[in-house]
């Protein structure tokens, strides 16, 4: 991987489909997202199909349907749609010229904002997830490090990447550093 590309999101997306076919039960709840398993997953899914969207419209904001889970949908199915919208937004990324813009709420982005935001998602929910129903999961350091690079310049970069995302994005305390109450991503492409 190099870069925050499609590269990167396939990167993210393949640790946490490893991730989603060790998890037991999709109905397990993710107390800090207040919903199931398959819920966070459905979400991601979701915010990866906007980030395609949003990307190929430009930098007005366009939106006019959402998208919504299928109750019947189980684990299985929520992943390859999150494994699909995924593989949507690594093409809509790979074919972006780098001076293209998208709207989000958090601000207008070029390609490698979004890429960046949707690994947030992937590695953010993904570490939910895992904590959630026990398991061990640590996804790659160097898009865990690219992502707070991007999204957080405000962010110093401690020994691991993730815990440093995870503190960015209010999910934990780390030492010197409280939990955060408040977040919000750095959209604007760096200058430069």
């Amino acid at each position: 991987m190099s870069g925050l590309g499609g590269g990167a999101v396939r990167t993210a997306l393949a640790v946490v489909g490893d991730l989603l076919d060790r998890v037991p039960d999709g109905s397990a709840p993710v107390p800090v997202m207040g919903r199931p398993v398959t819920g966070v997953v459905h979400h991601v899914a979701a915010a990866l199909a906007w980030y395609s969207h949003d990307l190929a419209a430009g930098a007005g904001e366009v939106s006019a349907a959402d998208l919504v889970a299928r109750p019947d949908a189980g684990l299985g199915t929520t992943s390859r749609s999150l494994a699909a919208w995924g593989e949507v937004l690594a093409r809509t990324l790979d074919g972006a010229a780098p001076g293209e813009r998208g709207w989000h709420s958090h601000g207008v982005a070029d390609p490698t904002g979004f890429a960046a935001i949707a690994c947030a998602e992937l590695l953010v929910h993904g570490a939910d997830v895992a904590g959630a129903v026990g398991l061990d999961w640590q996804p790659p350091a160097e898009v865990a490090g690219a992502v707070r690079d991007r999204l957080f310049p405000d962010v110093p970069a401690g020994d691991d990447p993730l815990a440093d995302l995870l503190w960015a994005t209010g999910r934990l305390a780390l030492p010197g550093r409280p939990r955060r109450g408040e977040w919000r991503y750095a959209m604007r492409p760096p200058a430069g």
